[in-house]
């Protein structure tokens, strides 16, 4: 077990208004509570919700920003009342990291639906504290909110999993889509939309991954495996594939900006659904008949419980899959000049070590 410590000084990319730039910004973190972990930030993703966050897309950011959800990491200290996890683990956290714990939902195992969740940042701690997420040196997570990386995943693989993957896993395990011979449809080929692609096909699903142009085509069948692709701009190929005799059991969207939503719910089967993930701050919308004509479902999903994070990895490392990244490093870092890293003087264990 860890000790209780001081506040710890780190240093984070923050945005500071609504054009979205980030910048070194330092702060520091709360002392280590009894059921907290602090981690050293090894990778953190970058989903579009960070873009929407610090650009103000959603009229509810607050400056300065230090965004970042899809947050691995290596446990440096943890608190008295910490058994599960220890010095030298390798942990994620992702877009919640507070919930009431007494409300329905919480009680459920559903915390991420509770009305008083605290998001991972551009929130208010309990402590009356803003929150600051993984675009930073390190970070102090509640033990409920930390998932143990499964020693097969690669660290590095495992960042984007902890939100665009478990936003996929989850609805597929919650409406009951995970059995094989599925058909399912991705709309939209970005982090969300590849591992929708690679857990579906994972479990068995032939997937057509469906999108306004034919330049992924070649990503999509080739890299990701999918069974088929559509061009949502081709009226043409978009009419013969809602002729088909059998539709689509479901169809993810994780287009993020307004769009029309009959199209899709053409390609449905009866009792199909079309999962909405996208975030998007207008309204869409959609004649009745296009779902009361087969009994087809509108619904939405948000990322997904603590219990499903650590399913979700665990089918990761059983399957073997993986996330498609592409790894940044500083300026300074990249030319083997750690004395220029902005993090050189932040909170790293013994300052030995510098951003990776």
């Amino acid at each position: 077990m860890g000790s209780v410590r001081p506040e710890k000084p780190v240093v984070g990319y923050a945005a500071r208004d609504a054009s979205g730039v980030l910048a070194p910004y330092r702060y520091t973190l709360r002392q280590t509570g009894p059921e907290d972990v602090l981690m050293k930030v090894l990778y953190c993703g970058i989903c579009h919700t960070d873009l929407h966050q610090t650009r103000n897309h959603l009229g509810m950011s607050n400056y300065p920003m230090v965004p970042g959800h899809e947050v691995v990491g290596e446990v440096v200290e943890v608190g008295s009342d910490v058994s599960k996890f220890r010095a030298g683990d390798i942990v994620g956290a992702g877009v919640i990291v507070g919930c009431c714990r007494n409300c329905g939902q919480c009680k459920a195992n559903i915390e991420q639906y509770c009305n008083k969740r605290i998001w991972s940042y551009n929130d208010v701690y309990t402590d009356g504290r803003p929150t600051r997420g993984g675009f930073a040196s390190a970070m102090i997570v509640d033990q409920k909110f930390v998932a143990r990386i499964p020693a097969g995943l690669a660290p590095e693989q495992a960042a984007p999993l902890l939100c665009a993957g478990l936003t996929v896993y989850s609805p597929l395990k919650h409406f009951g889509l995970t059995a094989g011979g599925l058909k399912g449809g991705i709309l939209g080929l970005g982090g969300v939309g590849h591992m929708g692609v690679k857990i579906a096909k994972a479990m068995g699903h032939h997937v057509t991954v469906i999108s306004s142009s034919d330049k992924k085509r070649e990503e999509a069948v080739e890299h990701l495996g999918a069974d088929a692709y559509l061009v949502s701009s081709d009226e043409g190929a978009m009419a013969s594939a809602a002729a088909a005799a059998e539709g689509m059991d479901y169809i993810i969207d994780t287009v993020p900006v307004a769009h029309p939503l009959e199209p899709y719910l053409a390609l449905l089967k009866v009792d199909g659904k079309l999962i909405m993930m996208g975030v998007i701050s207008e309204p869409l919308k959609f004649v009745t008949p296009t779902i009361m004509l087969g009994r087809k479902s509108i619904t939405g999903s948000f990322i997904g419980s603590m219990a499903e994070t650590e399913e979700m990895l665990e089918f990761c490392e059983k399957q073997r899959l993986s996330s498609t990244i592409e790894l940044k490093k500083c300026v300074g870092c990249k030319k083997n000049q750690a004395a220029t890293c902005h993090q050189r003087n932040a909170f790293i264990p013994n300052n030995a070590e510098h951003h990776q």
